[in-house]
């Protein structure tokens, strides 16, 4: 049953997160989990299983997060479940190599076309940390180019008119990193082709690469306009630096080969994250062979780490991709996410609301605008007071949705078509309400 707003109680999540802000900064672990930007305190989860959430007061919710995406199966798919049982019993952690990085390498090459090596890293931020080096170690040049609300991991480098928490609590460039490590770093608004080419009209020599979210899931939910992404393809190539594309979202997700395989552009690098992992801390970078051959011990550039290639990681990815694999899964991802977004746009339509929504694949967004939103600058001219009131509304009717406009939204093979009817109902008291 979807909770109501007259039985929708949250005591002992309040209780919890009062005494978790005494004990870590903000009482969570990463930003935007806080609820800064939709009011109110956040539910504290007790257990996920399917489409579903439970919270710590018993309230079951629709769950369009998805634990940020590696949720593509549903939360705790029995057949991962069991690998990781079995898995455990042979240990959490080897730090040495194992046969299960191999397979899951194999299964990540096949599957991306851009991707002939891969190294496996604990975080979608150490992929993008370590890629970014090897752009500079194999071009020997040192500016990049990202795009205004694209978001690549915390790292310094990175933190440069950033998307995702940064955007979702209106934070400038971040205090505590250096100029010095973010002068290289060059910005330009996304879908903007010209601004680009102005950028490497400017810096002929300079720049190692582009890196970009080729769909951009950190503004909210925006795709790449028609000949953007090739644009781009051409004048890296033209100016002889690397097409990076941050496919820690995308990858697995809108595509079974990622963004690049939907788009039919296949950069020199690759990041990837959240689905490869099954829910577990993963990521990874890859790329071509001969570029991936400077990473050490095979080449000069330094990267490592611990945990990286973990057997529960590595087993949890295997097992979703294998899911992921089935025919006809990309079908029924895409057909239940449109039901949603369409139904969506249906209901503002009933309810006098101007609205705009996109989808590809098990990904999408809605914006309070009656514009089509281009970049971060689109972005932010949307209503967020009505998607403060709209978030509310529907955590309160059993429907828990990101809580931040600059998120896009996930589903999964285990939403039902019977969730997406209950979603849109929900949205349409909401929407009467606003």
């Amino acid at each position: 049953m979807v909770t109501t707003t007259s039985s929708w109680k949250t005591t002992k999540s309040e209780e919890i997160f009062t005494a978790a802000q005494k004990l870590m900064p903000g009482g969570v672990s990463s930003p935007v989990r806080a609820f800064k930007s939709v009011g109110g305190q956040p539910i504290v989860f007790d257990q996920v299983k399917g489409a579903y959430i439970w919270d710590v007061d018993g309230n079951q919710y629709i769950d369009y997060v998805g634990t940020w995406g590696p949720a593509i199966c549903g939360h705790a798919h029995p057949e991962v479940i069991v690998a990781l049982h079995d898995a455990l019993g042979k240990g959490t952690s080897f730090g040495a190599p194992s046969a299960l990085e191999n397979v899951l390498a194999q299964k990540v090459i096949d599957a991306v076309p851009s991707i002939e090596m891969v190294r496996f890293v604990n975080s979608g931020t150490e992929a993008c940390m370590g890629v970014l080096r090897l752009m500079r170690a194999f071009t020997g040049r040192d500016k990049i180019i990202k795009f205004e609300g694209c978001y690549h991991g915390h790292a310094d480098m990175f933190l440069v008119k950033a998307g995702s928490g940064v955007a979702t609590l209106g934070l400038p460039d971040s205090p505590g990193v250096p100029k010095s490590t973010t002068r290289d770093t060059l910005t330009a608004p996304y879908n903007d082709i010209e601004a680009v080419k102005a950028l490497f009209k400017d810096n002929p020599d300079t720049i190692a690469g582009v890196i970009l979210e080729p769909v951009v899931g950190n503004s909210g939910f925006i795709p790449p306009d028609t000949g953007f992404l090739e644009g781009l393809r051409e004048i890296t190539k033209e100016y002889g630096a690397l097409l990076m594309f941050d496919e820690v979202m995308t990858g697995f997700r809108i595509a079974y080969g990622g963004a690049q395989e939907k788009f039919g552009v296949t950069p020199d690098l690759t990041t990837l994250g959240k689905v490869i992992g099954g829910g577990l801390p993963v990521g990874a970078y890859g790329g071509r062979e001969d570029i991936m051959s400077m990473v050490a011990p095979a080449g000069p550039m330094y990267q490592a780490g611990t945990l990286s290639g973990n057997p529960l990681a590595m087993t949890a990815g295997i097992e979703t991709l294998k899911l992921l694999e089935k025919p006809g899964t990309y079908e029924q991802l895409d057909k239940i996410t449109k039901k949603l977004t369409d139904g969506l746009l249906q209901v503002a339509k009933e309810t006098g609301q101007t609205v705009s929504t996109g989808q590809i694949s098990a990904m999408f967004g809605m914006f309070f605008t009656g514009e089509t939103v281009h970049n971060y600058e689109d972005a932010k001219k949307s209503d967020l007071t009505k998607f403060q009131s709209f978030h509310r509304g529907m955590l309160e009717r059993g429907i828990y949705l990101a809580p931040s406009q600059f998120e896009a939204g996930f589903t999964s093979l285990a939403h039902t078509e019977e969730d997406i009817d209950r979603t849109l109902a929900a949205a349409k008291e909401v929407m009467s309400s606003l």
